[in-house]
């Protein structure tokens, strides 16, 4: 993720140089991804818009599942994280070329990158620029050939807050490198600053790096975390660029807050589709701290907050993604969208859960999946994906009413009218009891981290529980993921995610959540569920 070094101020962003939209230079790319017009293109000239997330493959080589969970909730695009060996383990030439044929096979469009750059010049452990492009001209053989299908990113934020000026010129010796060894692939260049340029340097330098190229096939990306916290700062800088006609996409970016701020993430995404730039939220499962995790333990069932956001919400991947074209079946210009499905049926209810089936939608070209959403009001969220006409939608809360309908989708993008709705009531919870532990995992002036565990002692699953306790030293939950609360004073009670809603007999649910605190950082020693005292641990 974006580096997570001191932040010591905004500097004034440098200004690129005003420009008519620059055309691919004489002899550039006319095959493959490529940029044309200061946009992103694929080998037939259609526009392509990514939208995705990262993945953390060097560090979860054994999650072979992440590709195909991301692909169902519609991203057209994963980041996938290797590594060259200087940092951590070296992923293969065998490894790479599984993790584009995975792509392939998921019809998603493929950006790899080398993580052991991260924060250069402040990182003691970074390795350089010149290092990457040593890697990926390792892997050539596995890449050629690849170019409709994988953009090569050489660096991941390859340069920290120190001296960030020094980025430029290794910026562009490790492009002529790889261009200099054959590359023809669209090539993704990281911002220094760890990622967030906030004191300028790639803005003000990009124009110079990208003339550099000598196909004219790169593109810049920006990461987005704290420094990005209001809303002029994120349309100013995505415009600057759009505005010379140098391509750009969000990267990595992050919405849920810490102690260096909180990123404005509606913004981003707001703008990215109003400009019509790619992003990439980071990161599918698996951070150290969880807060950014999109997708629990890289449980797709379990989407955290941030997943809902990402996937789900305004502006969101299930709105906004367009599969490729060249995975498309030729059909670039097909604008018809597909029947809608038949009125959904449900079946096997329980306290947590339904399944539901449906006739199957038809479609000129051929349907290709399923969105099922919960329709409350004027409002829909989406709540599962298949690849058929069946799906069980999990997290419902007990002795509760729902409704839900279905979206056809084909290759295309295209998006079929709704269904008819379906009404289905959840069965009763059996109570349970149960203990509780809390702890603070990271402390520091004037906040810290906490984490509570609430285990299911009891022989049947818990289901729509509110958790309550009370803080006696004035603390106040600001974020919370895994749960909701809400605060009076010190009383807190806390209802579940949905991904949290359900604790099965002997399990347990974790919620973590920020927290402003004073001197002192009493932890609370009294914890009730649904009323009942729990036990503590």
């Amino acid at each position: 993720m974006a580096g997570l070094a001191t932040l010591l101020g905004l500097a004034v962003l440098g200004v690129l140089s005003p420009a008519m939209a620059h055309a691919q230079p004489a002899g550039a790319l006319a095959t493959g991804l490529h940029i044309n017009d200061g946009r992103l293109v694929e080998g037939n000239g259609n526009d392509f818009v990514m939208r995705g997330v990262n993945h953390a493959h060097t560090w979860y080589p054994g999650e072979t599942q992440s590709l195909a969970d991301i692909k169902a909730l519609g991203a057209n695009t994963v980041r996938v994280v290797l590594s060259n060996g200087h940092r951590w383990t070296k992923n293969s030439a065998e490894d790479v070329a599984a993790v584009v044929d995975d792509c392939k096979a998921n019809r998603l469009i493929c950006v790899l990158e080398v993580h052991d750059t991260t924060g250069y010049g402040e990182e003691a452990a970074a390795a350089t620029l010149d290092q990457a492009a040593d890697y990926w001209i390792g892997l050539k053989d596995v890449l050629t050939g690849e170019e409709n299908y994988v953009v090569i990113n050489i660096g991941n934020e390859p340069w920290g807050n120190t001296d960030p000026a020094g980025w430029t010129d290794p910026t562009v010796a490790a492009v002529k490198k790889l261009r200099n060894a054959g590359f023809e692939h669209t090539i993704m260049v990281d911002a220094p600053n760890w990622g967030q340029d906030w004191q300028g340097v790639m803005r003000a330098n990009a124009r110079s790096v990208y003339d550099a190229d000598p196909t004219g096939n790169l593109i810049f990306s920006i990461h987005m975390y704290s420094v990005f916290d209001t809303a002029q700062e994120i349309t100013d800088y995505l415009k600057a660029f759009v505005d010379a006609g140098l391509p750009l996409l969000i990267g990595e970016f992050g919405g849920p807050p810490d102690q260096w701020g909180d990123p404005d993430e509606d913004t981003m995404m707001a703008a990215a589709e109003q400009l019509k730039l790619g992003y990439l939220a980071w990161s599918w499962s698996g951070n150290t701290d969880p807060i950014l995790d999109l997708s629990i333990g890289f449980d797709p069932n379990q989407l955290s907050a941030w997943g809902q956001r990402i996937f789900n919400g305004a502006d969101g991947i299930a709105q906004t993604a367009r599969e490729a074209t060249v995975y498309g079946g030729g059909n670039p210009g097909d604008t018809q969208a597909p029947t809608a499905p038949g009125t959904p049926t449900a079946s096997a209810v329980t306290a947590t859960s339904a399944t539901l089936a449906w006739t199957a939608a038809t479609d000129n070209v051929g349907v290709t999946g399923y969105d099922v959403v919960r329709v409350s009001g004027g409002t829909e969220t989406k709540v599962a994906a298949s690849t058929t006409n069946s799906a069980t939608v999990t997290g419902l809360t007990a002795d509760t009413a729902y409704t839900f309908a279905v979206y056809a989708r084909d290759a295309a993008g295209n998006r079929s009218p709704r269904s008819a709705t379906v009404n289905v009531t959840t069965g009763s919870a059996p109570s349970g009891t149960c203990s509780v532990g809390y702890r603070a995992t990271n402390e520091w002036s004037g906040g810290f981290q906490g984490e509570i565990t609430l285990r299911n002692t009891g022989t049947a699953a818990i289901s729509g529980w509110t958790l309550s306790f009370t803080f006696t030293d004035g603390q106040t939950i600001t974020n919370m993921w895994g749960g909701a609360p809400t605060q009076n004073a010190g009383s807190v009670n806390v209802t579940p995610a949905s991904y949290t809603s359900t604790i099965p007999a002997g399990g347990s649910v974790t919620v973590g959540f920020i927290a402003g605190k004073g001197a002192t950082n009493t932890a609370p020693t009294t914890f009730t569920l649904n009323g009942a005292a729990c036990a503590t641990t």
